[in-house]
C-alpha cells in the first residue's frame, strides 16, 4: 500500500535557537551555552513530522530569495517531501524564528518574523488547489497570512478532504472558519483565548472543547503539555497521559504531534487511535534538541509504543 498523502500549508522560518541557563527577564543579557540554525516554522516542522511517521507530504509555503530559502530547498528535498507549491517571493525575505530554550526546565520563549510566508497569494493557492483537492488530510497553521488558510480551507472542505487546523500563533476564528474545520487543535494556552475558558484543568479542558464544538468545529484535540491531551467528539471525550520521558527540548512537541496526528488519521485511523499515536511522536521529540531534525521516523514511533505498552 502507498503511502497517504497530506497536504501542509504553513510556514517556514529558519529557527536560530540559543540555550542559557535561564531565560532573561526585561532588560536583562544573559551569556548563552549553545547556539544552532536550522529549518523551522510551524508548517515546515509539522510537514516534516507528517513525513517521517509515514505519509506522502506536499508542502505549501513560500520563500525569498536569499540564503535562508537554500535551507528550506535542502531540507525539503532531503526529507522525500513533494516541493512544487514552494513559492519564492522577490520582495520578502523568508522568516526566521529566534528561539530561546531555559536549559534547567526546557521551558522556551520565541519571536517569529514570517517574512514571505505571509504574502501566500490568491494565485498561489489556484496553482495548488489539485494538491488540495487530492489529499487525504489538509493540515494547516495560523503563522501566514489567514485569507490563505481561509481560501485553502475552503477548497479541502468543499471537497470532503479532512482539515485539520492548529491554531497557532493563536488568533480570531472567523464563524465560517470554524464550521469547515475536522479537528481543531489548540493546545491550552490557545483553547483558554479562543472559547474564554481559562484552561488550567482537564475539566477546563473539557468546558472549552465544548464551547469550541459549539462554533462549529466538529472534534476538538486540546494538548495539555506534560499532563497529556484531550480528545472531545460528539459521541466521546478521552484523556490521554503523556508518556514520562526525559525531556530535553520541548520547543518542537506541538508540531510532531500534528504532522503525526494527521499522518495517522490519512491513513484510516480514528481520531482517538491517531490521537495515541501522536502522543508517542511528540513524546520521542522532547527527548531531543531542535524542532525539525527532533522529528521522530514512522518505525521509532512503534518501537516506542510497542515497548511503552
Amino acid at each position: 500500500m502507498g503511502k497517504a498523502k497530506i497536504t501542509v500549508m504553513g510556514s517556514f522560518v529558519v529557527d536560530l535557537m540559543s540555550r542559557t541557563p535561564h531565560l532573561p527577564v526585561k532588560g536583562e543579557t544573559v551569556k548563552g551555552s549553545t547556539f544552532k540554525l536550522g529549518p523551522g516554522g510551524k508548517g515546515s516542522n509539522q510537514g516534516v513530522a507528517a513525513q517521517r511517521a509515514g505519509a506522502d507530504v506536499t508542502m505549501i509555503t513560500k520563500l525569498g530569495k536569499d540564503d535562508f530559502a537554500e535551507i528550506a530547498l535542502k531540507s525539503f528535498k532531503n526529507e522525500g517531501m513533494d516541493t512544487k507549491f514552494v513559492f519564492q517571493d522577490e520582495k520578502y525575505s523568508t522568516g526566521a524564528a529566534l528561539i530561546m530554550v531555559d536549559e534547567k526546565t526546557s521551558e522556551n520563549e520565541i519571536v517569529v518574523v514570517p517574512g514571505a510566508c505571509s504574502n501566500i497569494t490568491d494565485k498561489d493557492i489556484k496553482m495548488a488547489k489539485e494538491s488540495i483537492e487530492n489529499s487525504k488530510v489538509f493540515l494547516t497553521q495560523l503563522e501566514t497570512n489567514v485569507d490563505a488558510v481561509e481560501k485553502a480551507v475552503d477548497i479541502a472542505y468543499k471537497n470532503g478532504v479532512t482539515v485539520v487546523l492548529n491554531p497557532a500563533p493563536v488568533q480570531e476564528i472567523s464563524d465560517e472558519l470554524y464550521k469547515k474545520i475536522d479537528v481543531l487543535t489548540p493546545n491550552e494556552v490557545e483553547a483558554s483565548i479562543l472559547s474564554g475558558v481559562n484552561v488550567e484543568t482537564i475539566e477546563d479542558a473539557k468546558k472549552a472543547a465544548n464551547v469550541l464544538m459549539k462554533k462549529g468545529v466538529k472534534n476538538v484535540l486540546i494538548t495539555l503539555g506534560s499532563k497529556g491531551v484531550l480528545v472531545v467528539t460528539s459521541q466521546k471525550e478521552e484523556f490521554i497521559q503523556s508518556y514520562k520521558v526525559n525531556v530535553v527540548d520541548t520547543t518542537g512537541a506541538g508540531d510532531a504531534y500534528n504532522g503525526a496526528f494527521a499522518t495517522a488519521l490519512s491513513e484510516g485511523k480514528d481520531i482517538f487511535e491517531a490521537a495515541h499515536f501522536a502522543n508517542a511522536a511528540a513524546a520521542i521529540s522532547v527527548t531531543r534538541i531542535g524542532t525539525a531534525p527532533a522529528m521522530a521516523y514512522r518505525n521509532e514511533i512503534e518501537k516506542f509504543i510497542s515497548n511503552n505498552k
